[in-house]
C-alpha cells in the first residue's frame, strides 16, 4: 500500500484551511484517512502551521511520501531537515504574537475612562456642537457689538411727556342731561 502525507481541504470558498493527514494514495483527496498529524491555515498572517512532529517522523521513517505542498510545510517546521539529517532543524516557522486578554484590556479602558473628566468625556454630534456654540456665541457677540448705555429715568420722562385727559368734576345731574335716555314705547 502506497502511503502519502497530504492536505485535506476544508473551509468555505476563498477561506481554505487544511488538515495534514496520512492516507492511502489511491483514495480521494478528502477520502478515507489513516491518521491526522497536523493543521495548516494560510489565511492568517503568519500562516497557522501545527504539526505533530513525532507522528510526522514516524510516518516518514515508515516510507510515507509527502506531497510537494506538505514537504514545504515540513521544511518550515524543521521536520523534513530532521528526517534527512540536514542542518537547520529548527525551521523557519513564525509564531503568532500573543494576544492580550480582552478582559484585561476592557478593565484598563474602564479605569482610564473613570479618570477622565465627565464634562468632556463624550463627544457631541456635529449639529449638537454647532447649536451649543450658536447658543453661547450670540450673547457674547451682541454684548460686545452694540453696548447699550443706560439713560436716567428722569431724562426719558422729560423727553416723552405723557398727555393725560383733564379730569373735570361735574355734577351727576349735568351728566344725566347730556346723555339721552330712552323711554319705553307704550
Amino acid at each position: 500500500m502506497a502511503v502519502k502525507i497530504r492536505l485535506v481541504r476544508l473551509g468555505k470558498i476563498r477561506t481554505p484551511h487544511y488538515r495534514i493527514v496520512v492516507a492511502d494514495s489511491r483514495k480521494a483527496r478528502n477520502g478515507l484517512k489513516i491518521e491526522e498529524i497536523g493543521r495548516y491555515s494560510p489565511a492568517s498572517d503568519p500562516s497557522l502551521i501545527e504539526v505533530n512532529s513525532d507522528r510526522a517522523q514516524h510516518w516518514l521513517k515508515n516510507g510515507a511520501q509527502p506531497t510537494p505542498a506538505v514537504e514545504a510545510i515540513l521544511k518550515v517546521t524543521g521536520d523534513w531537515q530532521k528526517f534527512k539529517g540536514i542542518a537547520g532543524q529548527e525551521g523557519t516557522l513564525k509564531s503568532l504574537p500573543v494576544r492580550p486578554n480582552k478582559r484585561v484590556a476592557y478593565e484598563e479602558a474602564v479605569k482610564a475612562a473613570s479618570n477622565e473628566p465627565a464634562d468632556g468625556a463624550t463627544t457631541m454630534k456635529k449639529r449638537a456642537a454647532e447649536k451649543l456654540a450658536a447658543k453661547n456665541a450670540p450673547v457674547e457677540v451682541v454684548a460686545e457689538a452694540a453696548p447699550v448705555e443706560a439713560a436716567p429715568v428722569e431724562v426719558v420722562a422729560e423727553a416723552a411727556p405723557v398727555e393725560e385727559a383733564p379730569v373735570v368734576d361735574a355734577p351727576a345731574e349735568a351728566v344725566a342731561e347730556a346723555t339721552p335716555t330712552e323711554t319705553p314705547a307704550e
